[in-house]
């Protein structure tokens, strides 16, 4: 088996020698590189083509995040794992939406640490117990904030507005909603227009795609 290849950008040199001085007796991990910042960085993947950068998120210049993002757009073959102090909600979210793969804090131990790398390069992501714990209660607040917000934007429409979607999803054109309803087209244009505003959405197909996701119609 071939060594995983990991190169570590932290800007506290007793931490890159204390990761590198803890993978050496490891048979199936080689640190290739070490830096501190952007430049450092990009050099490195000049020389090397590494499975895995160990990344911090408080660097000079560039975070950490920035980096992350880079790596995830420029060389997406490359595994990033974030080791951080930087554990609040906002700093794992962002990491996760810039492509890491993994996040840890720097309390981690050497087990977990290695356990990190080798489920990260093996291509899982990997986050230790209290940052799921973060992660999924970031997650149930999105979701009830998202369906708050889909309720009182449906609380909004009128019976015959959320009557009027429904129709619209349903494929029908304003000639057919009009007889539907025994009112003219010009009123259901109005309609129309009025819940498009509401909604803040820009044809039928948005109406559509909103219809299903507040499950007024159902597929």
């Amino acid at each position: 088996m071939d060594k995983l290849k990991i190169v570590i950008i932290d800007d506290h040199q007793i931490v890159r020698d204390g990761i590198k001085t803890m993978m050496l007796g490891n048979p199936h991990i080689e640190v290739v590189g070490m830096g501190r910042n952007e430049d450092d960085l990009l050099s490195l993947l000049q020389e090397h083509a590494p499975h895995l950068i160990i990344m911090d998120l408080s660097l000079p210049g560039k975070s950490g995040i920035e980096l992350t993002e880079y790596l995830t757009n420029n060389h997406p073959g490359i595994k990033v794992l974030i080791l951080t102090t930087s554990s609040d909600e906002d700093s794992i979210i962002a990491s996760i939406e810039a492509g890491a793969d993994g996040f840890l804090n720097k309390d981690t131990s050497l087990k977990e640490l290695i356990e990190a790398i080798d489920q990260v390069c093996n291509g899982n992501g990997y986050f230790s117990e209290n940052i799921t714990g973060i992660i999924y209660k970031s997650y149930i607040t999105r979701l009830k904030e998202e369906k708050k917000h889909a309720s009182d934007t449906q609380k909004a429409l009128t019976d015959r507005e959320v009557e009027i979607v429904k129709l619209f999803s349903g494929g029908l054109s304003y000639k057919e909603i009009a007889a539907e309803l025994n009112i003219s087209v010009k009123t259901i244009e109005t309609h129309k227009s009025n819940i498009l505003k509401k909604l803040e959405l820009n044809n039928t197909i948005d109406l559509v795609k909103y219809a299903i996701k507040n499950k007024i119609i159902r597929i």
